[in-house]
């Protein structure tokens, strides 16, 4: 069998010829760019600076914000309770529907009280005829004392039945007047304006005085908001304050925004008019409470909200692009350009968004250059080229960047 052999053409003999040098030219140049990074991080393009973006920092005052979660309650809630036992006679009000102050809620049957209240208007009357007998009998004997007609000890049994006479009508009188609020208070009103809840007792049951609950009547404008606040961050707050670094607003009264379930707020914020001074030994939380107003009743009692409470500032802050903060397994941290021209990694302590921008409370000074476009090619000890603010916007990671000039 013939083995066929192909001779090479002069034309693949010369393209061989010149691949030759090329290979080595760029092996000899990759291996001087790898010695000249090495140590360094990554670098550029054949050993040169990474191109990035940098913004210089300055310490300014930004506002503050906290967030808890929080619960809506009555300004307002009242506990209707009878004050007398008998049988419920009638419900007088529609359940679920507003109701004012002194309006009749419920009727316990009031015959037994009527007519209480006339046996004690009877027992007033013949006290006061008992009493009217007494001073006629006193007076009576008083003149004939002088002329020893009687004697004293006759006058001083006169004197003292006038006086247990005067007695029996006060203890009558009291009578009458407990009788008469028993049967006012057959009639159960509300103390409050606000909206009653549901009946629950119907007519006809046996109401058994002040332990057994009727119902209950909310004031639904304003409405009240509590929430926790942990102690840690009490305790922080109030470092911060101490050392100046935040500022309350005026007379402590945060302006208290609500966020509803469905991500709205409600339309109308309030004030936090009360901080409790005790730490919950269940949650470890100190109580507070904002008010809010309801004017169209879209806040119910019951309702969970966050609370969203602004009006306090921070002193000395630094705001960087939410892009330049990265996060490592020792926590947050952005990259800064140091006086060599390379990029430095720096731990920061971060608080709140600020639109697009994170706020840092720590580890950034003043006239720090941070990087904000690039970090993603960047490692400690990389050289980096800070374009000019005003420079076209940076191609995304991963596609390459023309190289900029170093300053």
């Amino acid at each position: 069998m013939t083995r066929l052999t192909q001779r090479p053409t002069p034309g693949r003999r010369a393209t061989r010829r010149l691949a030759l040098p090329l290979v080595v030219s760029l092996a000899l140049l990759a291996g001087c760019g790898a010695d000249s990074g090495a140590g360094n991080g990554p670098a550029g393009m054949f050993g040169g600076p990474v191109p990035v973006k940098a913004v210089t920092v300055h310490p300014q005052t930004v506002p503050v914000t906290y967030e808890y979660t929080g619960q809506i309650k009555g300004s307002r809630e009242a506990q209707i309770r009878a004050r007398v036992t008998g049988i419920l006679e009638s419900r007088n009000y529609r359940e679920g529907q507003p109701v004012k102050a002194g309006q009749s809620l419920f009727t316990i049957d009031p015959a037994p009280y009527r007519a209480a209240l006339a046996r004690a208007e009877a027992d007033l009357a013949g006290a006061r005829a008992r009493l009217a007998q007494a001073k006629r009998e006193a007076e009576r004997l008083a003149p004939l004392i002088a002329s020893r007609a009687v004697s004293q000890r006759e006058y001083d049994d006169a004197v003292s039945a006038q006086a247990i006479a005067e007695a029996d009508v006060q203890a009558a009188r009291a009578r009458v007047d407990e009788a008469r609020l028993n049967l006012d208070w057959t009639r159960v009103t509300s103390p409050i304006a606000g909206v009653a809840s549901r009946a629950l007792a119907s007519e006809g049951s046996l109401v058994s005085g002040p332990d057994m609950l009727l119902t209950t009547v909310t004031q639904m404008d304003p409405m009240h908001v509590l929430f926790g606040i942990p102690d840690s961050e009490r305790l922080k707050l109030r470092r911060e304050i101490a050392d100046g670094r935040v500022r309350l607003p005026e007379d402590g009264r945060f302006k208290a925004t609500l966020i509803l379930s469905d991500g709205s707020e409600a339309p109308q914020a309030g004030v936090v008019d009360f901080a409790d001074v005790r730490i919950s030994g269940e949650t470890g939380t100190a109580e507070a409470r904002a008010e809010v107003p309801n004017p169209a009743g879209l806040l119910h009692p019951g309702q969970f909200v966050r609370v969203r409470l602004t009006g306090a500032e921070r002193h000395g802050a630094f705001k960087v692009p939410q892009r330049a903060v990265l996060e490592g397994p020792q926590g947050k941290y952005v990259y800064v350009i140091d006086k060599d021209g390379k990029a430095a990694m720096r731990p920061v302590e971060v608080g709140d968004w600020s639109g697009d921008d994170w706020v840092i409370h720590g580890g950034l000074a003043a006239g720090d250059r941070v990087i904000t476009d690039g970090v993603l090619k960047l490692g400690p000890g990389a050289p980096v080229a800070a374009e000019a603010p005003n420079a076209p916007a940076a191609a995304t990671e991963g596609e390459p960047v023309a190289p900029a000039a170093q300053r």
